[in-house]
């Protein structure tokens, strides 16, 4: 534990010194901002049609209700807690794998999955972090007590799968997972890869082998010319009939929601598919051609909150998804993360007087840094700040905060983005139909020392993170962010 706490103090260290680099907004340069230049595009092929006006929509079915979705517990993550080869301040991107731990089915929870460790740290820090590892999934427990839940164990252990890929991507990683078993390639891990402050020109995706012995990694691609910001910070799977239908045989969802809004102000969802007619990958720097399905207005192009999703907030995360769909016929896309639902919101530090008081970074004054819960800025009381960053006498570090969060999934009817394919609809028009409050079922125990970056209380950030879903037995997993001191937890919700 000694060692994963230094490695976290250099990361806190580390992200203040690149706070300072790219400037007081934390945002970069304007030219980092401008479509990413170079690679080769996609080209031309008969899996990859101008979907746009070849989509066929699919008949309107059933959406997916919360009342659907039944809590059935929790289960621990396997393993110490020496960096790399850790879980503990990982769990960054997971998938579920149908193919793994065939004797499973005997304990009703058959499948395997793939899970990030401890995270890369910039600089030297942990430089061989976000390692993969693949672990069996046992009867997951309701109880109160993290001690009292059963612990997963390791099918394959943790394997640098990136190994020299990716190495401009480390501060802050953003990484997402899919599994993907497809008769033109054969299983393989599909992976997004990210980081905080953004450059785009690096290329984002690539695909490795779920033998992590041999991960014989491939890629990296580009999503189109879509801002980096928006595509690489989860993925899943699109279910083939639907993706035959919309997205012209693209079967890959990928997006990300980057808090501030600079790649869009809610979750951006598209389909891409990075293997040729012949099964084999596109070459590195292709730009392969995508299918947007979701995609709101972002802060680079305005200050206001216009073209958003309903009730959108700076400080808001969305972390992981699923195209969920039911042997009943229901279906929804599900986004899970941590919601700002506060009757204010700021670009600062919390105030130590309080969770209803603003704490705004005085120095910023090139956008707004608070706004009220209708998007309309604060009154000029709350913008003189609260403390002194330079003489170390702030309560947190400084980010999007929050009078309250709240861990939630959204759910987004599938019809709405099946529109958005067919240039029906905008890509800022669907939003989502029902929201689901999960705080009820988790832990909020981060350790003591990690509260700086976290928050606490009402004001407690990251909530949840990556979710993975088993398609043939209705389940779905999501990652608690450290519920088990460092280490996430998985908790389990089954479809009626």
């Amino acid at each position: 534990m000694r060692v994963t706490k230094l490695v976290l103090l250099t990361a806190l260290v580390l992200l203040l010194i690149s706070c300072s680099v790219f400037g007081a907004t934390g945002t970069p340069p304007a030219s980092e901002t401008e479509p990413p230049v170079g690679g080769t595009v996609e080209p031309a092929n008969p899996l990859s049609p101008n979907v746009t006006s070849q989509v066929v929509i699919p008949p309107s079915g059933d959406v997916l209700l919360p009342a659907d979705l039944e809590y059935i517990g929790a289960f621990r993550l396997p393993g110490g807690e020496d960096p790399p080869k850790t879980f503990a301040y990982g769990g960054n991107a997971m998938t579920f794998d149908p193919d793994g731990d065939p004797n499973g089915e005997g304990d009703g929870f058959p499948g395997t999955l793939f899970v990030t460790g401890h995270d890369r740290v910039a600089y030297g820090g942990v430089p061989d972090g976000d390692q993969v590892a693949e672990v069996s999934i046992p009867t997951p427990v309701i109880s109160r007590n993290v001690e009292e839940l059963n612990t997963g164990e390791f099918v394959q252990d943790f394997t640098n799968v990136t190994s020299g890929h990716f190495t401009e991507l480390e501060e802050i990683p953003k990484v997402g997972l899919t599994y993907l078993n497809r008769p033109e390639t054969g299983p393989r891990i599909h992976i997004a890869w990210g980081q905080h402050l953004q450059p785009q020109e690096v290329a984002s995706h690539g695909w490795f082998n779920p033998t992590l012995s041999n991960p014989d990694f491939q890629g990296t691609w580009f999503i189109g010319n879509q801002d980096l910001f928006s595509v690489n910070g989860y993925m899943f799977e699109i279910p083939a009939e639907w993706a035959d239908m919309v997205t012209g045989g693209r079967y890959l969802a990928t997006g990300r929601m980057r808090d501030g809004g600079q790649g869009g102000m809610g979750p951006t969802m598209f389909a891409y598919r990075p293997w040729q007619a012949d099964g084999s990958p596109y070459p590195n720097g292709t730009r392969l051609e995508e299918v947007t399905l979701l995609l709101y207005e972002n802060a680079y192009n305005t200050e206001e909150i216009v073209r958003a999703m309903n009730g959108y907030q700076h400080p808001d995360s969305w972390e992981g998804g699923a195209f969920i769909t039911t042997t009943s016929g229901k279906q929804a896309v599900l986004f899970a993360g941590t919601k700002s639902n506060g009757e204010k919101y700021w670009y600062g530090y919390i105030n130590p007087d309080g969770a209803g008081n603003v704490c705004v970074d005085s120095n910023i004054h090139d956008f707004p840094t608070c706004r009220t819960a209708d998007g309309s800025t604060c009154p000029s009381a709350d913008l003189s700040g609260c403390c002194d960053e330079e003489g170390g006498t702030c309560a947190s570090l400084r980010g999007w905060w929050s009078t309250r969060f709240d861990a939630e999934f959204i759910l987004y009817d599938p019809a709405d983005l099946a529109n958005v394919a067919a240039g029906q609809m905008e890509s800022w028009e669907p939003q989502p139909y029902a929201v689901i409050d999960i705080d009820e079922y988790l832990y909020l125990n981060p350790p003591e020392w990690d509260k700086v970056e976290l928050g606490w209380g009402d004001q407690r950030r990251n909530r949840i993170g990556d979710v993975a879903f088993d398609r043939q037995n209705g389940l779905l997993y999501v990652l608690e962010l450290y519920a088990d001191g460092g280490k996430p937890v998985v908790h389990v919700w089954r479809l009626r």
